[in-house]
């Protein structure tokens, strides 16, 4: 599909009905039935698999499924009420305007100063001597001059290890999201963009963390992380162990939910990862490479009473052991 095609503006109908299967396949109640009627509809008319990337398209660029539409949204989606909520929240932005949508959809890869595909991490070294990594499907400005050292992340996630200034006087080193500003003070720590809120981590040092909009500003130690809006900080709460991890291609989960574990999982591999609501609240455990998730996916099999079924190579749904292909 062109990006001329994937721009051109959407039926309210199509974008509609894209979004109430969008909704429903996310949610616990969806059926083997259901997937084949969503499927008999997606073939139907060219229309409906392009309303479908756009929605998928959505959904990753807000950095996660739920995160899309908004957590609490999603969360009553199982509700007649949260659901409809929710399908004309998703509904709304799937028929933005053409020039628009291609500017959202498409500027951070395409005019950051560094940016991620999805499943792709990378390292840089900056002028200065910071090192950054970017997570999966991440863009990040970097914008250095006289008077300061910022690095503006326009999607998914960053880890810094600030170096110290070379100029005099120095200079403060910074991560700005949409929400607000990280500072570093001779640091080490990580920034995740959410739907509306950013998250922060430190590994090493500390940062003070300022939201966009409200007066007080936060400071974090070695060993915290929080959560900021644009209006405060939340407290401070100890940082996993396994803060940080994805920068050296490690995905490290302690007694996760298996749901949780595969949302996180599906933000590094293309196309649409499913978890079972029977096996939903299974607790995984362990250290899992991200270069290759189709292992990691394989590894699951001899974890936890489960089986992994490709409908296709994107459309993979982790199910009980011994379940009805």
């Amino acid at each position: 599909m062109s990006a001329a095609d994937a721009a051109a503006p959407l039926s309210r109908q199509v974008a509609l009905q894209a979004a109430e299967w969008f909704v429903l396949l996310h949610s616990d109640e969806a059926s083997a039935s259901d997937r084949q009627a969503f499927e008999a509809w997606y073939a139907q008319d060219p229309d409906h698999a392009r309303a479908w990337q756009r929605a998928l398209a959505v959904s990753r660029q807000a950095g996660s499924v739920p995160s899309a539409l908004g957590a609490p949204v999603l969360g009553r989606a199982r509700h007649r009420t949260g659901r409809r909520e929710a399908v004309r929240a998703l509904a709304l932005l799937m028929v933005a305007a053409p020039a628009g949508w291609l500017a959202w959809r498409h500027a951070p890869q395409w005019t950051a100063t560094h940016a991620t595909a999805t499943g792709e991490r990378s390292e840089w070294r900056l002028a200065d001597g910071s090192r950054i990594v970017l997570d999966t499907a991440s863009a990040v400005d970097i914008e250095f001059d006289s008077g300061q050292r910022l690095l503006r992340l326009r999607s998914g996630a960053i880890w810094v290890e600030t170096a110290p200034d070379p100029q005099t006087p120095a200079r403060a080193l910074a991560v700005e999201t949409p929400q607000g500003r990280v500072r570093a003070i001779g640091t080490r720590f990580a920034v995740r963009l959410e739907a509306a809120r950013s998250r922060v981590a430190v590994l090493q040092g500390a940062v003070e963390v300022a939201p966009r909009a409200g007066a007080a500003v936060q400071r974090l130690q070695a060993g915290q992380q929080a959560w900021f809006d644009p209006w405060e900080v939340s407290a401070a709460e100890p940082a996993p162990a396994s803060a940080g991890q994805w920068a050296r291609g490690v995905l490290a989960v302690d007694d996760m939910r298996l749901d949780d574990f595969a949302a996180e999982l599906a933000r590094y591999r293309r196309g649409w990862l499913h978890c079972d609501p029977a096996v939903a609240g299974l607790r995984i455990t362990g250290a899992f490479q991200l270069g290759d998730t189709g292992a990691v996916l394989g590894n699951l099999t001899h974890l936890l009473p489960v089986q992994v079924l490709y409908r296709t190579r994107y459309w993979v749904t982790i199910a009980p052991a011994g379940a009805e292909r």
